[in-house]
């Protein structure tokens, strides 16, 4: 059995406190927690934090760049055998941990991952939507195809992770650009039912801010599709459309979004990508 370094990579968000305290409950304890903080993050709530799981081994490090930045930045410091991702809004039921890197433990992959459940009933219809995504990608997707599994419940084999890192310059879909990398150079991915976590979607109230997040994701998308030879694969996809009156809202954004990805990637192409962390 390897070491295990959970990651959580956090801004300004109260939820942290649930998502560390289901860390100290969990049947296979990580050897150690990393909260990796944006400069945004109150000293205050990191704190908090390791009072909620005095019987953790807690570590506290701020990263330049957001969330993105901090997840990157991190990787230099994450010496154990397994790197496991978990994001602040989530609670990991006690045996998340173990049921997550059981495929790594026994050899037979290099990353895994697992699906979200909703904390809450949802309360509004961007919730509704949201969940239904998840949803759709869990059960629709990432069964057969592990390269669109969501960073936020997976776990790695922490020298692979090095060796591939994160790319900066393709910030909000940088999951499905490290696993389209993985895949490529030969890694195996599984997919594992079992180790879901609750995903707490209800801060979530703002139409202005959901579009914007989901049309730089959709950005952001685009470059990866474009950057690893897959989005002419990705457009033959054939795909259940989500059953919510949102998806309308969201439609006529992705055409200008691959626009948009397209031209920003031949943009920043030309920049050197940072070295992967050692």
């Amino acid at each position: 059995m390897g070491t295990v370094c959970v990651e959580i990579a956090v801004g300004d968000d109260p939820r942290l406190l649930d998502a560390v305290g289901s860390l100290a409950d969990q049947t296979r304890r990580p050897n150690r927690v990393l909260l990796a903080a944006s400069p945004s993050t109150p000293q205050a709530l990191l704190d908090a934090a390791c009072r909620r799981a005095p019987t953790l081994s807690i570590a506290v490090r701020r990263y330049p760049g957001g969330i993105v930045g901090a997840r990157a930045a991190s990787l230099a410091e994450i010496s154990e055998e397994l790197t496991a991702f978990l994001d602040s809004d989530e609670v990991a039921p006690p045996e998340w941990l173990g049921h997550l890197i059981a495929p790594l433990e026994q050899g037979r992959a290099e990353f895994a991952g697992g699906p979200t459940r909703p904390r809450r009933p949802a309360e509004t219809p961007i919730e509704r939507y949201l969940e239904e995504l998840e949803r759709s990608i869990y059960e629709g997707l990432v069964p057969t195809q592990v390269v669109y599994l969501p960073l936020q419940n997976t776990a790695w084999r922490t020298p692979e992770l090095k060796r591939l890192g994160f790319d900066p310059r393709i910030p909000y879909a940088e999951d499905h650009d490290l696993e389209s990398r993985a895949l490529s150079a030969g890694l195996r991915g599984v997919y594992v039912p079992e180790a879901w976590v609750f995903h707490d979607k209800s801060l979530e109230t703002s139409y202005g801010r959901w579009l914007g997040k989901r049309y730089r994701y959709l950005v952001a998308m685009a470059m990866s599709l474009i950057k690893n030879g897959s989005l002419r694969h990705r457009l033959g996809e054939h795909r259940s459309p989500v059953r919510h009156p949102l998806r309308f809202l969201e439609a006529p954004l992705k055409p200008l979004a691959l626009v948009h990805g397209a031209l920003r990637w031949r943009s920043v192409r030309r920049h050197p990508r940072p070295p992967p962390s050692r």
